[in-house]
């Protein structure tokens, strides 16, 4: 078969029922992505003769004798297409794996189109960014309108809006991602699951599997390491219970790893998956937390306890907190003038990054392990592989490529044991990429919580007791189960000063797939119960909800309280900013957006808020161990181990150095990720790329500078205040001074070569507070419970804004997946654990039409913790979302919503439950 690529003839056979887009791999155009190959979300889109196509549904020969253009075909890094151009000056990408086929696309759009573009784009899905940065970029790069207000390269600096480093690449295609590469010989590593939620395995025959031409290898539990540890990832590896095995004789959630194959296509490797054998001894399985928790339950992991941090097997409660402040709660409660009660549950979310788990092993020259992979925590996944296998962590080596988004879903081992052994077993390369269906059924979702909040106040509003029963459903492992229960109810209440406050919390196994890390890390679950319980406290006592915030939130150095009588030592107000965010949001929504609401009797408009705060790390210790080295050239090479998934933290770290250093971000070269590129890092996890790595980076430049500065005193002869670094070197009274001659003359034990090293550390000893404020106007159809979005609004204290286009960019992303989890998002679950909708197309997540701009505001503060006043801020922005977006529901019907996603169907049984005047007729607006 011959087909035109790029303007160059391809010439290969395609396999039979092979589609265009694993063709176009096959022949090393990996700039078409693999998102979900159903034709849900657009990231494999190319032109087929002009005409943009999924080639994911596309038969490869049908492309025999035409015409194929990837975005690799558009431009160059060098001479880029006017609509790549403007998705990297628009910043119209995060993570950047969807922004291949969304430029794709979008090139063949006109003017006339540009108000259509919601429908345009239906079949191009993006996670990170909320899509207004994209649709800016659209728009301009149709019309040709540039942006003049970017700043240069050779003179960029923090609080400058700095395109991202990476953005010629991602937008050419040219970026690598985990997969994005040809490894000789890679074999191919295959899982097969169980159809059962809970059995022990009483047998599995490999013979026909092993007889598939093309099987290199076998694995059960019978060829792997029994160790128990946890896939979840924390720098205390104690963090989290030791109740998982790489694969074990026990399942306990539909979908589990039973075996892998490892074969020389991934065909064989599934056809041998087919073909093996398993005998099951079906057991009783439990698939609600209460029923679980109930005497007579089915215990899932008999076999753990204390010691495996696991608190009380035999109830399948992993953790639990009992405790409280002020005294007796009820009796708080039951001498309050005015309270109010509720029970809210939350749903299982996918984290629907657009780049699958998937990790690629190999052996080097020195016989170390290497794997490659799209990870989070590139250095803990060393060093718990390095504990499973019994190697020393030197042997091992992981490190990443570009990481198409993650949102904690990547702070988890759930690739790279398998591909590791099966590497170590053959000494071949071995690669596993999961499928979009193993993204939902085999990784882990958002933790379904349920919360009850019961609230005591006085009637001029202030609280007199607060009572908060959680209880979180884990699924049927325990990887990060003990800190998201913990942190949920943390800042969710220590947020507002009351007397008396009293927590009941218990984490708790299912035969439900697991839960794990997802953006806020339990606090959105708990705020959507104790923010719509402190509206409804509003609503009774006819307090604005603004007023009461102001009336009951801690102010700057009120002690921050949960259960504790003495606040936590490591937590600190650097800056205070919820004051200025309450105001920013009040005078927007008063202000209005100019969007008219829709006309009809079956309209019903509300306006509802909600306050979120958050730690600007997380507790027990978050290291970063950094290099900054400077070359003769007057490049700088920052040596730092945190990944970059779209959280824009290589552009920030390049941007705190080149302020620093007094150049431009031109010249900063980065090696991250790699755990042979740097000391240390624990991970991007916990918003900490700034406030732990990017604190770091800013310690080793000032330390780099300070040695400058003292040998070009001593090299020019000048007291070292008559000097300074400029970006060709540094200024010693009237003299600039080469770079090389400073280096020469600097202490020995800082050079390597003829480059000079400067470190800096920083553990996480202290950690600030960050608050966002939320609001929404919406009209909601009572005929139909379709809840349409006039206007959003956030203010974020996110201290100083280090670039202000990517901090944007990352309270939009995060209010996108908040509307997503608030609006239409949820992993459904049948009867026998099974994952009903485990693809895009079944599963709703935003698309450009159900994402309205929001208007991003922020508070004027300055850190004293973190580098140049900065804060954290990629977390926290979804926290709000949902409980504003409820309020603003009950506020417009009069109804409350208790359990999300309030989707239509679900608001549509609640309003016709209730005694609502509910127009008949014609006009109701369903879309």
């Amino acid at each position: 078969m011959r087909v035109v690529v790029n303007g160059r003839e391809l010439d290969g056979q395609p396999r039979p029922g092979q589609c265009l887009r694993t063709y176009l791999r096959d022949h090393a155009h990996f700039e078409v992505k693999k998102g979900c190959d159903a034709g849900d979300c657009g990231a494999c889109s190319v032109l087929v003769d002009g005409e943009p196509v999924h080639s994911c549904l596309f038969p490869a020969v049908r492309a025999e004798g035409r015409s194929v253009t990837t975005v690799a075909g558009l431009g160059t890094p060098d001479d880029l297409h006017p609509m790549q151009q403007a998705f990297i000056d628009n910043f119209g990408f995060q993570c950047g794996f969807c922004t291949a086929g969304m430029i794709v696309t979008a090139s063949t759009l006109q003017p006339d189109q540009l108000e259509d573009l919601p429908q345009l784009l239906k079949g191009n899905i993006c996670r990170c960014t909320g899509y207004r940065s994209v649709r800016q970029a659209i728009a301009a790069g149709v019309t040709g309108e540039s942006r003049a207000d970017l700043p240069a390269p050779d003179g960029a600096s923090v609080g400058a809006s700095v395109p991202p480093l990476a953005g010629r690449g991602v937008v050419t295609g040219t970026e690598p991602y985990t997969f994005d590469t040809v490894v000789p010989g890679m074999l191919y590593l295959r899982v097969l699951g169980s159809p059962h939620a809970h059995a022990r395995i009483t047998g599995i025959d490999r013979s026909a599997a092993e007889a598939i031409d093309g099987v290199e290898l076998i694995l059960t539990h019978e060829d792997v390491p029994g160790t128990r540890f946890s896939t979840a990832r924390h720098e205390q590896r104690l963090d989290d219970p030791d109740d998982t095995r790489v694969l074990d004789d026990a399942v306990r959630f539909v979908g589990q790893r039973v075996a892998a194959v490892v074969a020389r296509t991934a065909g064989a490797a599934e056809a041998a998956c087919r073909a093996l054998r398993v005998t099951y001894e079906p057991l009783p399985a439990v698939f609600d937390p209460e029923l679980a928790r109930s005497p007579g339950a089915p215990i899932l992991h008999p076999e753990t306890g204390p010691a495996d941090r696991v608190s009380e097997p035999e109830r399948n409660v992993i953790a639990s907190l009992h405790d409280g402040i002020g005294g007796d709660v009820d009796a708080a409660l039951a001498a309050s003038p005015v309270t109010v009660a509720g029970r809210w549950q939350t749903q299982r979310v996918s984290h629907g990054q657009l780049e699958t788990h998937g990790s690629i092993g190999w052996l080097d020259d020195d016989g170390r392990l290497v794997i490659r992979t799209s990870s989070q925590v590139p250095f803990l996944v060393r060093d718990e592989l390095a504990l499973l296998l019994g190697r020393a962590p030197e042997s091992v080596r992981v490190f990443t490529a570009r990481v198409g988004g993650g949102f904690g879903g990547k702070q988890e081992i759930l690739t790279e044991d398998l591909v590791a052994i099966a590497v170590l077993r053959l000494g071949q390369p071995v690669g596993y990429e999961m499928s979009r269906t193993e993204e939902f059924t085999r990784t882990t979702v958002r933790h379904p919580v349920r919360t009850t909040v019961t609230l005591g106040a006085r009637p001029d509003g202030r609280l007199t007791a607060m009572k908060i029963d959680v209880l979180s459903d884990t699924g049927a492992y325990g990887n990060h189960s003990i800190g998201v229960m913990f942190h949920s109810c943390a800042e969710s209440v220590s947020l507002y000063n009351c007397p008396v406050k009293r927590i009941d919390a218990e984490a708790v196994y299912t035969n439900n797939q697991p839960s794990g890390a997802f953006r806020g890390y339990g606090l959105g679950q708990v705020i959507l119960g104790v923010e719509s319980a402190m509206d409804e406290l509003a609503w009774k006592l006819d307090i604005d909800p603004f007023e009461l915030r102001r009336i009951n939130a801690v102010r700057d150095g009120d002690p921050l309280l949960t259960v504790h009588p003495e606040p936590e030592e490591d937590l600190v107000y650097g800056s205070y900013g919820l004051d200025q965010c309450l105001d920013l949001v009040q005078a927007a929504l008063r202000r209005g957006n100019g969007v008219a609401a829709p006309v009809g009797p079956q309209w019903r408009l509300g306006e509802g808020m909600a306050v979120a705060m958050i730690a600007t790390m997380a507790p027990r210790g978050h290291i970063s161990r950094t290099t900054v080295t400077l070359r003769p050239d007057g490049t700088y090479v920052l040596g730092v181990g945190t990944s970059e998934f779209g959280n824009g933290t290589t552009t920030v770290h390049a941007q705190i150095v080149a302020t620093v250093l007094g150049t431009g971000v031109d010249r900063i070269r980065l090696t991250n990720s790699d755990t042979d590129g740097a000391e240390y890092d624990t991970g991007a996890f916990a918003s900490a790329g700034t406030t732990v790595a990017g604190k770091a980076l800013y310690g080793a430049a000032l330390a780099l500078r300070a040695m400058l500065r003292t040998a070009a005193a001593q090299l020019g002869g000048v007291d070292i205040a008559d000097t300074e670094v400029h970006r060709d070197g540094v200024r010693a009274g009237a003299r600039l001074l080469p770079f090389a001659d400073v280096i020469a003359v600097s202490p020995l034990d800082r050079r390597q070569g003829d480059t000079l090293v400067a470190r800096g550390d920083e553990f996480g000893e202290l950690r600030s507070l960050a608050w966002n404020v939320h609001a929404f106007r919406v009209a909601v159809d009572v005929r139909t419970g379709v809840v349409r979005i006039l206007q959003s609004i956030q203010a974020a204290d996110a201290g100083t804004v280090m670039n202000p286009e990517q901090c944007r960019g990352q309270v939009e992303g995060g209010v996108a997946q908040g509307i997503g989890s608030a609006l239409y998002e949820e992993v459904m679950i049948a009867p026998d654990g099974t994952v009903l909708n485990p693809v895009f197309r079944t599963y709703r997540m935003p698309q450009f039409a159900d994402v309205p701009p929001t208007e991003v505001y922020f508070a004027d503060t300055s850190d004293d913790l973190g580098p140049f006043g900065a804060k954290s801020m990629s977390e926290s922005p979804y926290n709000p979302v949902a409980p504003a977006l409820g309020n603003a529901i009950r506020r417009a019907v009069g109804v409350r919503p208790y359990e999300t996603p309030f989707s239509r169907d679900r608001v549509w049984r609640m309003l016709h439950g209730a005694d609502l005047d509910v127009p008949t007729g014609d006009g109701a607006d369903s879309v």
